[in-house]
């Protein structure tokens, strides 16, 4: 998760007494790489985790970040991509996009929302925004389930925020409000959805570790220890031992969770479907060809009823695979395409706007 990397790195960075800038995509107007909560930490030694855009901003926003960590007053930038489409594009703000970035000095390591991230608790971040730039980082105030953090400044303001952070956490998207006179940032932080991926074997590795890279709360499962290793799994991956029978004890999977079933063995992937259709999670993927797959479905289904529409298999996109990397980047695409509700398709073909905003 970008935010739990780049909260990482400040922490870091604070700890050696390193001065840093953190900028924050604020808000979106049109069509823009990144949307609001995106965030770039600059520190005065020249190293930076995040990014506000495709790469073509960040230039610009470490330079003022180098600036805002000299001066310690915040700026707040917004970068405009004009009525050409190319040109806006090359900008990294996209079609005809503005986007408005706060760069601020931070002096603190953030801890309350760094805790929320590595507790995977949803929180609300809330910062005031103000048009004339002034010293110190932005008044801020941050709501997790422990209670309220911070403040705006205003007694009645940071009531305000407290009776609309449940409404706001439960639209799950950052973005710009206004509470009263106040113009508010509103960073909205929920927990990725989790994927089980059942199999600790070769081909699962490489699923494991892409669907890690784009977001998604990973746990690998195996009732195989020896493949269950640190060196087999990268740090980001949780690694639980279970057989079939134990699965709903080991790990916690909701309604908005994925797993994907690739063991290559029939009478475990049998059993752990069985298993995963007991949980509400959303999506059960099972690899192999069509024909094994219905196998599967047949034996559980002379069981009882079947909810067949959580079954996707054989898992994937259909854009032509060979190789475990090329299947994984199918069944990752297939991940994302459920994940945000949208048909797989090609972009071309694609009439709506690729990034949907708030006009």
């Amino acid at each position: 998760m970008e935010t739990r990397q780049v909260f990482d790195h400040l922490a870091r960075v604070h700890a050696a007494g390193t001065p840093a800038a953190l900028a924050t995509v604020v808000r979106v107007n049109g069509s823009a790489y990144r949307h609001e909560g995106a965030k770039l930490l600059v520190t005065r030694d020249g190293s930076s985790t995040g990014n506000v855009s495709g790469g073509c901003l960040e230039a610009d926003v470490r330079e003022v970040g180098q600036r805002v960590i000299q001066t310690g007053i915040c700026e707040l930038r917004t970068y405009c991509g004009g009525s050409d489409e190319v040109a806006a594009w090359d900008l990294g703000v996209g079609c005809d996009g503005e986007v408005e970035i706060l760069i601020e000095p931070v002096t603190s390591p953030r801890m309350h929302e760094r805790a929320a991230l590595c507790a995977e608790d949803p929180y609300v971040a809330v910062t005031l925004l103000r048009d004339a730039t002034e010293r110190g980082e932005a008044p801020r105030a941050v709501l997790t389930q422990a209670g309220r953090f911070g403040s705006l400044g205003d007694t009645a303001l940071d009531d305000g925020v407290t009776a609309h952070a449940a409404m706001w956490l439960r639209g799950g998207e950052s973005r710009q409000v206004m509470l009263g006179d106040a113009r508010l940032h509103v960073d909205v932080l929920v927990a990725p959805p989790r994927l089980a991926v059942v199999s600790a074997g070769d081909d699962a590795r490489v699923v494991s570790r892409l669907a890690a890279e784009v977001g998604f709360r990973v746990v690998v499962v195996d009732r195989r220890p020896a493949l269950l290793s640190a060196e087999r799994f990268p740090d980001a991956v949780r690694r639980v031992e279970s057989d079939a029978a134990r699965l709903g004890e080991r790990i916690v999977l909701d309604d908005a969770s994925f797993a994907v079933v690739m063991t290559h063995d029939y009478a475990d992937d049998v059993a752990y479907v069985r298993a995963l259709l007991r949980t509400p999670v959303r999506y059960v993927g099972v690899l192999g060809p069509r024909q094994r797959t219905e196998r599967i479905v047949a034996a559980l289904e002379r069981e009882g009823p079947l909810d067949r529409d959580r079954i996707y298999g054989p898992v994937g996109l259909d854009i032509g695979t060979d190789g475990a990397e090329q299947v994984a980047l199918s069944v990752v695409a297939e991940l994302l395409a459920v994940r945000s509700g949208r048909r797989p398709q090609s972009l071309r073909d694609r009439r709506a706007p690729i990034h949907v905003t708030d006009a």
